[in-house]
């Protein structure tokens, strides 16, 4: 099957193509520049418009949305927040238009958002049927998901993965985590009460690999392990699993000093569960934290 896939070139991105070329797929990365020339990649402008885009997305078996800017890369100051919200709106945009132009428009379309959606929801468990929240990253990704609706047809079918944290000893968060914990400075934040709704790479993965081909996925899907745990103990767990103590905390006034408003972003969280994964049968590797980080061999 040839998998058009937009946003490739990122941590997720490259995990997702490796496991899709493993499993014979031809895969053709979307790429601002390919200044290198490498196979499998074809130069796009996500800026809204269809462009040439409908003649690679042609006859394709699948499109995977994983463009957008890092949430968590620099403070949101007004235009980096404008840069988060286009990044996503109009690569989504593009590709949603593009698809509408197509002869032969793939027949499923996987989008990615996140559990941001939910917005802050302390000890309460959330699943897709849940309410959007009001703040900057739930706003975000409620008009993220309205983009991608609109290619939902007949012919093409639609599926939204908000996204967790995903661990991967190659990068994301927790790539950034490790030396200060190896340094003994792990540090549960501010209360450490909020809930960190996360999820292996190796089965972040698989639910993508899983959507593309279950004709019956359609809708919203939490991309969360089934047993999210608090910020307090995923510290502790991480530095059990690094053996280094793991008993300091980062008050709260500190991150929003040094952050701004992207300290809300590690404050605040969300209790997501997989509801409708694991309703359609969809099984985790790692359901548990210890084990889906040792398996990693921080």
């Amino acid at each position: 099957m040839k998998i058009v896939l937009a946003g490739g070139s990122g941590f997720l991105g490259s995990h997702l193509r490796r496991r899709l070329e493993a499993d014979g797929h031809q895969v053709l990365n979307l790429t601002r520049t390919n200044a290198s020339g490498r196979p499998g990649e074809a130069v796009w402008q996500p800026d809204g418009s269809a462009g040439d885009l409908p003649a690679l997305l042609d006859g394709a078996g699948a499109v995977v949305n994983l463009a957008g800017e890092n949430i968590a890369g620099a403070r949101w100051t007004r235009a980096r927040k404008d840069r988060l919200r286009d990044s996503r709106l109009l690569a989504t945009r593009t590709l949603v238009v593009a698809i509408a132009a197509c002869q032969r428009p793939p027949p499923v379309l996987v989008s990615g958002s996140a559990v941001g959606y939910y917005g802050p929801r302390g000890d309460e468990a959330v699943s897709e049927r849940t309410p959007s929240g009001s703040d900057f990253l739930a706003r975000l990704c409620v008009d993220w998901e309205q983009e991608a609706r609109v290619a939902a047809s007949p012919t093409t079918r639609l599926a939204i993965v908000r996204a967790g944290l995903v661990l991967g000893a190659d990068g994301g968060a927790l790539k950034k985590m490790i030396l200060p914990f190896k340094l003994g400075l792990g540090a549960a934040l501010g209360s450490g009460n909020q809930y960190m709704p996360w999820i292996h790479v190796d089965d972040w993965v698989s639910m993508i690999s899983w959507l593309i081909s279950a004709d019956r996925a359609m809708g919203a899907f939490n991309a969360t392990a089934p047993e999210p745990v608090t910020n307090r103990d995923f510290t502790r767990t991480l530095g059990r699993v690094l053996r280094r103590p793991a008993v300091l905390f980062a008050p709260a006034f500190v991150l929003k000093l040094g952050l701004g408003e992207l300290a809300n972003l590690l404050l605040t969280g969300q209790r997501a569960l997989p509801a409708a994964a694991e309703e359609m049968g969809f099984g985790f590797a790692y359901r548990e934290l210890e084990p889906a980080l040792r398996s990693l061999k921080l």
